[in-house]
């Protein structure tokens, strides 16, 4: 479920320096992070998607400044009105207001679970690559056995066996559970660099082993490990939403999640009034989740030579 990280490959091309970044701030006087904006302008679709993932989080983090009332009342699936633009639950809450509260939760989880993911494959990928021998042939092994099992699978008996009371620990589960594929992409990246001169002369230097691989090799792909990430914040949340649809986590608190399981178990969708209270966060859920693919798609092309200069 969710998007393959392995399609995701920006395997430096021979002859190329592992920077792959580096012509988006050769231009004269532009800095990285001016220079970065203005190749990320240059694409309609990337800037998009650049455009509505910020406007989202900062509806998470400041909306509810404005509209953080979440009482119920006696108004139960009220329609639409200028108290209630998006009418109300089946509890007399804000639709509205359960929306824009309902965000930090589904970020919360889909950057904390993309994050570790990340970390977990990064660490093992570089390490199993730069060691090779039983470490690698166990890392394999173990990734290859929570590979075959499906990631909705596991997430189902491990919400059946534990309570995810929290953000935190939802996203602890889901990214440390997800982290098997993107370990081996790392690991083929790393088996390439680590034959490179500048590793090499490293190596001569005697600079350890941790320093070789973690700030000699690693950086070197930072381009790919972003892109990586945004891809996984997409599957973290594609699988928080799916817990939450099956019942498998706490329908405690307010979020996207809760609320489409809230709708789908009480009928929202046959009573045209509550139509708005299960149609706002599914319509949330998919553009963030466009915003982030369009985003991650001119990452790409920025961050890849090769695929700039077709």
């Amino acid at each position: 479920m969710g998007i393959n990280v392995a399609d995701a490959t920006l395997e430096p091309a021979k002859g190329e320096e592992p920077h792959v970044s580096d012509e988006v701030v050769k231009a004269k006087g532009v800095g990285p992070i001016r220079g970065f904006f203005r190749e990320l302008a240059r694409s309609t679709s990337g800037l998009i998607g650049f455009i509505i993932v910020v406007l989202l989080v900062a509806m998470t983090i400041f909306a509810p400044l404005l509209r953080g009332n979440l009482k119920p009342t006696t108004d139960y699936w009220a329609p639409f009105s200028a108290a209630h633009p998006l009418g109300t639950s089946g509890q007399g809450i804000d639709t509205l207001a359960m929306v824009v509260n309902g965000g930090k939760t589904v970020l919360l989880v889909g950057f904390g679970a993309a994050a570790l993911t990340v970390l977990i494959a990064v660490v093992i990928g570089s390490l199993a690559a730069y060691f090779r021998g039983w470490f690698d042939a166990l890392m394999l092994q173990v990734a290859d056995l929570f590979m075959t099992i499906p990631q909705i699978v596991l997430l189902a008996v491990m919400g059946s066996l534990f309570r995810f009371d929290s953000p935190f620990w939802l996203a602890v589960i889901v990214g440390a559970l997800s982290w098997p594929v993107l370990m081996r992409s790392i690991r083929a990246q790393v088996l390439t660099l680590k034959e490179r001169e500048f590793v090499e002369a490293a190596r001569l230097l005697d600079l350890g082993t941790l320093r070789i691989v973690f700030v000699e090799i690693v950086p070197n792909m930072a381009s790919f490990i972003l892109i990586n990430f945004i891809i996984a914040v997409t599957n973290a949340i594609y699988a928080m939403v799916g817990l939450y649809l099956l019942g498998l986590a706490p329908l405690a608190g307010v979020n996207w999640g809760i609320m489409v399981q809230d709708g789908w178990t009480n009928g929202a969708m046959f009573n045209p009034d509550a139509l708005p209270y299960i149609l706002a966060p599914v319509a949330m859920i998919v553009l963030l989740q466009l915003g982030l693919i369009l985003l991650t798609r001119s990452l790409e092309e920025i961050l890849n030579p090769r695929l700039r200069d077709r």
